[in-house]
C-alpha cells in the first residue's frame, strides 16, 4: 500500500499544482510550495475532476524519478489534466510527441531531429539569433521610454528563432504565435478561445491544417530546413507517418516559442525584482552568458511534467505502486533550498545554477536546451549593455496555466545609455 509522507494537514496546498489560476499568483504558490518542500515533500493529491496524484516537490526527488525512466514512464498522459480531458482526449487521434513516448519509440523519433539542436549546429545559428535580438531591441529603443516587455519583445523573438529554423515565412509568423498562445493558455480566461466547446481540439486542428499544408509543400519541394527533414523522414525503413510528422512541428513549434519567451520575460523581472543583479551584469557584461541558466531557473517556465509508475519502487521514504501518478514539480524543485541557497533570489553569478531542472534531466532533457540558452544570453547581451535603467510601470500580470506558465504583461519603463 502506497503511503504519503506524514499526515500534515496541507492537503489543501495541493491545488496549487492544478488550479492554473494558482500560477498566476506566483508569490503564494512559491510560499505554498516552500511549505510542502518542508513538511511534505511528496504528497497525494486528491482533488474534485482530476485523477489522483503525488506532487513531488523536492529537487532530490525529482531528479531519482527523472533518472528511472523505465519505472516512471511518460506514457499513458504526460501532463496533468482533468478527468474529462483525458476520457475525451484518448490518443490524441494517433498522434503523440516526442513527451509522450518512451523507450525505443523516444529514442527512434529523436534521433531523426537531434542533430539540429547539438551544441555545434545550434552554434551554427548564432548569426540569425544575433540579427533578430538586435531587431528586437532596436524595436524596444523605438518605443520610447515605455512597453510592454512580455507583449513586445519576449513573446516574438523566440517564436521568430524557431519558425526560421523551420523554415517558415514571416507572412504566417502572426497565425502561428496565436495558436501557439491560445494552446499553452487554454486555461487562460484572456488568451483561451473563450466560449468554445474543447477549445483545445479546435487548436489542434487549426495547427493540423497548417502543417498538413507545410508538409506536402517540403516533400513536393524540400528545401534545407528542419520542416523538410521532418517531412522528408523515415522511420524503420518507411516514410514517417503523418502523425508523427504533425507532432514534431507542434512540439517544435510550441514548445520551442512559449517556455523561451517566459524565460526572457520572467528574467527581466527577476532583474528588476534584484537591482544590484542588474547593476553587476551592467557592470560586467561577460556574466551574461552565465547567467542565462540562473535567469532560466528564477523563471521555470515549465511548471511540472507527469510520470506514471509501472512498477512498485520507493522513493523519498514513500512506496509508489504500479498506476501511481507523480507529478514532477520543476518550478518547486528550482526553488529547493537544499541544492539553491538562498534560491528565492536572484544571483546571476550563483555557481550551480546549471543544476536547474527547467530542461527536465535524462533521455527527456529539453531537446532545444542549447537554443534556448543561446536566445536568452543573446537578447539580454544586446539589451543589458544599452540600458541605463528599468522599472515596473504597474504589477505584471501571469498566464493561468498549470504546464507553460510566465509574465503575460510586463509593463516597464525604461532608459537608454
Amino acid at each position: 500500500m502506497t503511503t504519503a509522507t506524514k499526515p500534515t494537514g496541507l492537503e489543501h496546498l495541493g491545488r496549487i499544482f492544478a488550479d492554473p489560476s494558482a500560477y498566476a499568483d506566483p508569490v503564494a504558490w512559491h510560499a505554498a510550495a516552500k511549505r510542502l518542500r518542508e513538511e511534505a515533500p511528496i504528497i497525494k493529491v486528491s482533488l474534485p475532476d482530476y485523477p489522483e496524484f503525488y506532487a513531488i516537490t523536492r529537487h532530490a526527488d525529482v531528479m531519482e524519478i527523472e533518472r528511472n525512466p523505465e519505472v516512471f514512464t511518460n506514457a499513458p498522459v504526460p501532463a496533468l489534466a482533468t478527468l474529462a480531458d483525458r476520457q475525451e482526449g484518448g490518443d490524441n487521434a494517433g498522434m503523440k510527441t516526442l513527451v509522450q513516448m518512451d523507450g525505443d519509440e523516444h529514442r527512434a523519433h529523436r534521433v531523426i531531429v537531434n542533430e539540429w539542436f547539438k551544441p555545434r549546429n545550434v552554434r551554427k545559428m548564432q548569426e540569425r539569433v544575433d540579427e533578430l535580438a538586435k531587431q528586437y531591441i532596436d524595436q524596444m529603443a523605438a518605443k520610447g521610454g515605455e512597453c510592454d516587455f512580455a507583449k513586445d519583445i519576449a513573446t516574438h523573438f523566440p517564436l521568430q528563432v524557431i519558425l526560421s529554423i523551420l523554415g517558415l515565412p514571416e507572412s504566417d509568423y502572426a497565425k502561428m504565435l496565436k495558436l501557439t498562445q491560445e494552446l499553452f493558455g487554454a486555461e487562460d480566461p484572456d488568451i483561451g478561445r473563450a466560449g468554445e466547446d474543447a477549445s483545445v481540439l479546435t487548436v489542434m486542428m487549426d495547427f493540423f491544417g497548417y502543417f498538413t499544408q507545410l508538409a506536402a509543400d517540403r516533400r513536393a519541394h524540400p528545401t534545407d530546413d528542419l520542416a523538410s527533414v521532418i517531412a522528408n523522414a523515415e522511420l524503420n525503413g518507411a516514410p514517417l507517418p503523418d502523425m508523427d510528422v504533425f507532432g514534431f512541428y507542434l512540439i517544435i513549434s510550441t514548445a520551442g516559442h512559449d517556455t523561451t519567451s517566459n524565460s526572457l520575460a520572467g528574467g527581466l523581472l527577476g532583474l528588476i525584482e534584484h537591482p544590484d543583479q542588474l547593476a553587476l551584469m551592467q557592470a560586467n557584461p561577460e556574466l551574461i552568458d552565465d547567467a542565462a541558466n540562473e535567469l532560466i531557473r528564477y523563471a521555470s517556465p515549465v511548471k511540472h511534467f507527469i510520470r506514471t509508475c509501472q512498477e512498485t519502487t520507493t522513493i523519498g521514504g514513500v512506496t509508489f505502486q504500479p498506476g501511481d501518478i507523480t507529478l514532477l514539480s520543476y518550478a518547486s524543485a528550482n526553488r529547493d533550498e537544499e541544492v539553491f541557497p538562498d534560491a528565492f533570489r536572484l544571483d546571476v553569478q550563483r555557481e550551480n545554477a546549471g543544476s536547474h531542472l527547467a530542461f527536465g534531466f535524462g533521455p527527456h532533457f529539453c531537446l532545444g536546451a542549447h537554443l534556448a540558452r543561446m536566445e536568452v544570453r543573446t537578447l539580454f547581451k544586446e539589451l543589458i549593455p544599452r540600458l541605463d535603467s528599468v522599472e515596473l510601470t504597474s504589477e505584471p500580470t501571469f498566464v493561468q496555466s498549470r504546464l507553460v506558465s510566465g509574465p503575460k504583461t510586463l509593463p516597464v519603463r525604461y532608459t537608454w545609455r
